[in-house]
């Protein structure tokens, strides 16, 4: 405890050896005659060049004068070609370090990647009676948050407080970002509020950036539209927590409404924004318009690439996944964990069973990348699809990673799929040893049992999941219209146009029916009152003819809401694109972009 600060010590902080030797100083009234030689600090290019320099501040005896030890120093921790190890060898000659020199190693230590070393510097700077200024304490909280150190970062803001920054806007913004970083939404409002007329855009950015983190979508959009309501310019960082956002909610609408802000105020966009863009746009059903962004960048980075070819895999255009994959590679970008994980999800998606097993081993040959749980799942689930499942569970029961759920859960799935029992029965004893079945495995191994008139295993298994307190997720579909997203769950009897959808549903049923649907048996009771047909019947009563219609759902698209939504697009003729739990469905004329292939 150092100050009243508790720090986890990674590496001890050794004292400046020099003793106060008057001998050691240098006059301020020594002739500067040869100063005017030196180039300064912050002009040299490479280390070894730095060295020399230095050397010559130690014999001219400038090394002792602070502020030119204060010029070497910030040219040695900031410069590219700088060392922090040289930078901490300056330093500790120092006889007093004064506040910029403690703030210059800090901010050193951040730039050299290196937070927990830049928080060690704060707790000497307390012991040495060195007070703290406004510069100081926005870069420890930068620390606490790369970090997400809260413990520490409550005691700091409790020193600011104490030192009278309460009121300053950057130690504020600080406040919010580290708060929010560390997953504290409440702190970071509270933050936000006690700033009152001295929020800048910074703030509104920080504490946008702060609820996309907790996935509080809504709540960022919200903020968002207050923020542009009081007259202030968005950034891009605000910008981009509010695409995240609009992803995420398939707010289409609001994400163009974005987009065309971005080009009335900027003339250039950066790679960032650029990608986050196409990330939006693709994941609210828009494909061709993300790749157009995509084909017009001048630069793409790893990022990029990861959220086309993920894109194209959600989507199904496993092919087209590859083509950009080998023109990544051609393009000189080394691919990462992300991109093999977005390689082998479209060949699953697409049905490509050679193709993604090829990747899979080039993966691990060819760029010697490790296969996480993550791509075994892909691996595991691309050969269930395509119903080599037993050969899929000798694989699961190989793999040197750790068994995961998710990939378990796709072979469940993949066993009902192709009425696989006995690799299913094996499957769900494994889910249950990793104490993590939930509802929709116990219904999914039941639905077998009661395909296979095997009527008392359906009845015990479903027994089991009532005595163990599994109840389904509630599914639900949300659709945007003008702006607004609605939200439907089954049976819904909460919406204010209630009665026009459900008459708008029994006639969609009605029209179906003349066309030759035929619900499925069990389920012709409830046909109409399910989350996405009743998501569809409220589109088509407020939207235009001809218009497309985007819903997301949670829920997995089943056969006989496949077939039932292909038939509304072709009597409707609208395009309706339906994001589901895996992958998105694009139905125009009775066919869907998936290829029944899901």
């Amino acid at each position: 405890m150092v100050g009243g600060l508790a720090l986890h010590q990674t590496q001890p902080f050794i004292p400046p050896p020099p003793s106060r030797n008057p001998a050691s100083h240098v006059s301020e009234h020594r002739p500067r005659e040869p100063l005017s030689c030196l180039p300064p600090p912050h002009h040299v290019k490479t280390m070894e060049e730095f060295k020399k320099l230095h050397a010559r501040f130690i014999k001219l005896g400038l090394d002792r004068v602070p502020r030119h030890a204060g010029d070497l120093l910030l040219a040695c921790s900031l410069s590219e070609w700088g060392s922090m190890d040289y930078a901490r060898s300056i330093f500790l000659g120092l006889d007093d370090p004064g506040t910029f020199d403690f703030n210059t190693m800090i901010r050193g230590s951040l730039v050299h990647g290196d937070p927990q070393g830049a928080l060690l510097f704060y707790p000497e700077m307390l012991r040495r009676d060195v007070e703290p200024d406004n510069f100081t304490f926005p870069l420890v909280l930068k620390a606490c948050s790369q970090l997400s150190a809260l413990a520490q970062g409550l005691q700091i803001h409790g020193h600011a407080a104490k030192h009278g920054f309460q009121c300053d806007v950057f130690v504020q913004n600080s406040l919010i970002n580290m708060y929010g970083k560390c997953g504290e939404v409440e702190r970071s409002c509270r933050a936000f509020e006690q700033m009152g007329s001295c929020r800048t855009v910074v703030s509104w950015s920080a504490l946008t950036a702060a609820h996309t983190r907790m996935g509080l979508w809504g709540k960022c959009l919200e903020i968002f539209a207050m923020m542009t309501r009081q007259g202030l310019r968005a950034d891009e960082s605000s910008m981009v927590s509010a695409l995240s956002s609009s992803k995420n909610l398939g707010a289409y609408g609001t994400g163009r409404s974005i987009h065309c802000s971005l080009l009335r105020r900027f003339t250039g966009l950066n790679v960032v924004v650029q990608t986050s863009l196409i990330d939006m746009y693709i994941s609210c059903g828009c494909l061709e318009k993300g790749i157009a962004i995509f084909e017009t960048m001048s630069e793409k980075n790893t990022w990029t690439y990861s959220v086309v070819i993920s894109g194209l895999a959600m989507h199904g255009e496993g092919e087209r996944a590859l083509q950009v994959f080998s023109d990544m590679l051609h393009g000189g970008h080394e691919p990462d964990e992300a991109i093999y994980v977005g390689v082998l999800s479209a060949c699953s998606h697409a049905g490509l069973l050679d193709e993604g097993l090829r990747c899979f081993d080039r993966m691990r040959v060819e760029h010697r990348i490790p296969p996480s749980p993550q791509h075994y799942g892909c691996v595991i689930d691309l050969m269930a699809r395509a119903g080599r499942l037993k050969e899929a569970y000798e694989l699961m029961e190989s793999m040197p990673a750790a068994q995961t759920e998710a990939a378990w859960r796709c072979l469940l799935s993949a066993c009902k799929t192709h009425g696989e029992l006995e690799v299913a029965e094996r499957a769900s004893r494994n889910l249950e040893e990793l104490n993590a079945r939930n509802s929709g495995d116990y219904i999914n191994l039941s639905n077998m049992y009661a395909e296979a008139k095997r009527w008392s295993d359906a009845a015990m298994t479903r027994r089991e999941m009532v005595d163990r307190g599994l109840v389904q997720a509630p599914g639900y579909s949300r659709v945007e219209v003008k702006g607004k997203m609605h939200t439907f769950v089954s049976n819904d009897k909460r919406h204010p146009q209630r009665r026009q959808v459900y008459e708008m549903a029994y006639q969609m049923e009605w029209q179906l029916r003349l066309e030759g649907y035929t619900p499925e048996e069990k389920r012709r009771m409830v046909v109409g009152a399910e989350s996405q047909k009743l998501a569809i019947a409220f589109a088509l009563l407020n939207t235009s003819q001809g218009s497309p219609i985007r819903i997301i759902t949670n829920l997995r698209m089943g056969k006989e809401c496949h077939t039932y939504t292909a038939l509304v697009s072709t009597i409707f003729e609208r395009e309706i694109i339906v994001r589901d739990r895996n992958r998105f469905h694009c139905f125009r004329q009775g066919v869907c972009t998936c290829g029944d292939h899901w």
